[in-house]
């Protein structure tokens, strides 16, 4: 029997609620694939930097190497600075381990009504790749003369071709595996640099995959088409901003982002891949009980996927599809009122 080791960080607001439950549906579900976790969990959060000045211990970056993988609630609460947290903690996370891909898929499950009309059961069904180290989100720039009228910030995006190389690489594969059909998001016109760069790796990469459908769409029709007509998109490989974007406009149109699961990964395996719900940290309803952990437990599906505990992975999907197609219990996100250990309770008995 495979054993793994996990490192579970909770983090802030509603992630420890979240996480806890995500680790007792997983848990449950290694029955049906042949496999042992050992969880640890690491008490991590705004906490600490609260206490300390610093998101992290010193030696964070040498113990969670030590993890074939990390299951993330969310960071950042209101009395910390945003970009401390992001920047302290999960871009470091996603560039020191080569998490190069975020994977999020979107699936309309059936008992989930989404705010489209007429959207029925599974016409919604995406999965965005998108590019998790580089792009618009990497620090490089700075501010000059600051508190002065003269003040000057300066981000640049950063794009590099092995970056857009493999993320698209990755994308295609995954289109492989599904409907075989590919939509590159782009704005060439505008950013005549990074995404003219883009454009052409796109240009290059397509022709190994004669066998996929693939086409490149403006970033303003994409979020256009995932409105009007989200069921036309079958696999999305989107910069890190793009992709950040259109994916929590994906979680909302199939019902609610607490639905919404996500990876960030490195595909070579070298480094432990980190898998977490897209909702955040919800500070307005941290510690009521509220908070729907579906999506955390989603995400740890995708963790066992990654592990290769497949069957353990499939019955959560399954668990937790037959809970929303029996219509209760509800969190207070998808109509309901039910308490999150109560959905957890409830995909539990479903597995």
């Amino acid at each position: 029997m495979s054993v793994f080791r996990v490192a579970v960080i909770g983090g802030d607001g509603i992630g420890p609620e979240v996480t806890e439950q995500a680790v007792r549906v997983a848990q449950a579900a290694l029955r049906h694939g042949g496999a042992a976790i050992e969880w640890d969990q690491l008490d991590w959060s705004s906490a600490l930097y609260l206490k300390s000045g610093s998101m992290l211990p010193a030696d964070a970056w040498e113990i969670l190497p030590r993890y074939h993988a990390i299951l993330f609630g969310a960071i950042g609460r209101p009395d910390v600075p945003d970009h401390i947290p992001v920047h302290d903690f999960l871009l470091p996370m996603r560039r020191k381990f080569d998490q190069y891909v975020n994977l999020r898929p979107a699936y309309l499950f059936d008992g989930v009504r989404s705010p489209l009309r007429d959207k029925t059961p599974g016409s919604i069904d995406m999965v965005v790749y998108r590019e998790n180290t580089e792009g618009e989100y990497a620090p490089i720039g700075g501010r000059l003369y600051q508190g002065t009228p003269e003040e000057v910030a300066v981000q640049t995006n950063v794009f590099t071709r092995r970056g857009c190389e493999r993320i698209m690489r990755a994308a295609f594969e995954g289109a492989r595996k599904r409907r075989k059909k590919l939509t590159s998001i782009t704005k060439s016109n505008a950013q005549t640099f990074g995404m003219v760069l883009w454009d052409e790796v796109f240009g290059e990469v397509r022709r190994a995959y004669p066998d996929v459908e693939s086409n490149s769409l403006l970033v303003d029709a994409a979020a256009m088409d995932f409105v009007r007509r989200p069921e036309a998109f079958d696999v999305v490989v989107a910069s890190n901003l793009f992709g950040d974007i259109l994916t929590d406009l994906s979680a909302i149109v199939v019902g609610s982002p607490g639905l919404a699961a996500s990876g960030n990964i490195n595909p070579e395996r070298k480094f432990p891949s980190m898998f977490e719900p897209v909702h955040g940290s919800a500070p307005d309803i941290a510690g009521k009980g509220i908070a729907n952990p579906l999506a955390a437990i989603l995400s740890a599906g995708m963790m066992l996927d990654h592990l290769g505990v497949s069957a353990a992975a499939i019955a959560i999907r399954r668990a937790v599809a037959a809970v929303l197609k029996a219509g209760q219990p509800r969190t207070p996100d998808l109509g309901g009122d039910a308490r999150t250990k109560e959905m957890a309770d409830a995909v539990l008995a479903a597995l």
